[in-house]
């Protein structure tokens, strides 16, 4: 009970609140969507150094509130066109039928066989 007391007695220090930062991929994250991820990953890969600035660049603008929408894939990938980076990407055509998906490269060589 004397304990229960003097807790109540001593002044509870203030509480220290530190705002965590957000981590940069966890702000591209929540903007970056469909492609976007897979175009940022080609572009680290062929132009380190840019795709490190636009990477960065992005993080500042988002986290400032200046970007509030979602950065889609085709809108990245412009991005880097207009800066005059070419990013190649690897691109799949597939074709769905009968329910099932299949490469053009199958629906090709089916109707040659």
């Amino acid at each position: 009970m004397q304990l229960k007391k003097r807790m109540k007695k001593e002044p509870e220090a203030p509480k220290v609140e530190e705002k965590k930062e957000d981590e940069p991929a966890e702000i591209l994250n929540r903007f970056l969507v469909g492609r976007a991820w897979e175009v940022l990953r080609a572009a680290r890969i062929q132009y380190p150094q840019a795709a490190r600035e636009v990477e960065k660049t992005l993080v500042k603008l988002m986290s400032e509130g200046k970007i509030v929408s979602k950065v889609t894939g085709e809108e990245l990938y412009g991005l880097f066109r207009r800066l005059g980076f070419r990013i190649h990407l690897e691109t799949r055509i597939r074709i769905l039928e009968h329910g099932k998906v299949r490469s053009l490269e199958d629906k090709i060589r089916e109707r040659s066989i």
